[in-house]
């Protein structure tokens, strides 16, 4: 498979996204950017944001990617449909799995764990009406962890205080709607063992990005 992906996100939560596809698609090639100077995006107008993202993805436009990944659930809840309207190759967005974590709740109460931006957005509150309306979702204070992430200064206390309350409240799924979550994951995974089931949309992604591919005969 003789093709380039880009994978923009707003800091180093995209990383984790880039290498999971380089692992999955070998013989894919993989150019990830990011925003370094900007991030975090959660607590920013979205206009800002627009101005701030629209030159990154035509650069990988103009860097002939076939495919190009909004790691990025903020600016793919937000904004994808209007950057479609200006980049030309496929755009695959990263989005909170409110759906799987719905039809895989035991318990009917979910938690999911988003910038604020992500979850003022129509698009989460479109997928909360259309799958979540039969189950409870819990949505924590998460706005200080792309900042800890991003700085390598996480509070591991306080995210396992976090945590600890969502099992008490009898949360079975978590779902981490933020790639710079994807770096804790693992700590969240250990905290709620045996309680909650974590889950994140990386997997997904590759699958959509083998299918675009397809798509394009690429």
């Amino acid at each position: 498979m003789n093709s380039k992906i880009g994978v923009f996100d707003s800091g180093v939560g995209g990383l984790s996204v880039a290498q999971a596809i380089e692992k999955a698609l070998p013989k894919v090639e993989v150019l990830f950017v990011n925003d370094a100077e900007h991030v975090p995006y959660g607590d920013k107008s979205m206009d800002l944001v627009y101005s701030y993202v629209a030159p990154i993805l035509k650069k990988l436009e103009k860097e002939k990617c076939d495919v190009i990944v909004i790691a990025c659930n903020t600016v793919s809840t937000n904004l994808i449909e209007k950057l479609r309207q200006t980049i030309k190759v496929p755009l695959i967005g990263m989005e909170p799995m409110v759906k799987s974590a719905s039809e895989q709740t035991q318990t009917g109460i979910v938690a999911v764990c988003a910038t604020p931006a992500t979850l003022a957005s129509a698009r989460y509150h479109w997928l909360k009406d259309t799958y979540a309306n039969t189950i409870a979702v819990v949505e924590p204070d998460c706005s200080s962890w792309s900042r800890m992430i991003e700085a390598d200064a996480v509070d591991h206390a306080f995210i396992e205080q976090q945590i600890n309350d969502l099992c008490e409240q009898k949360v079975d799924i978590i779902v981490l709607g933020c790639t710079h979550y994807h770096w804790i994951e693992d700590d969240i995974r250990r905290i709620a063992e045996g309680r909650a089931l974590v889950l994140q949309p990386e997997q997904s992604v590759i699958r959509k990005i083998v299918r675009t591919l397809e798509e394009i005969k690429i």
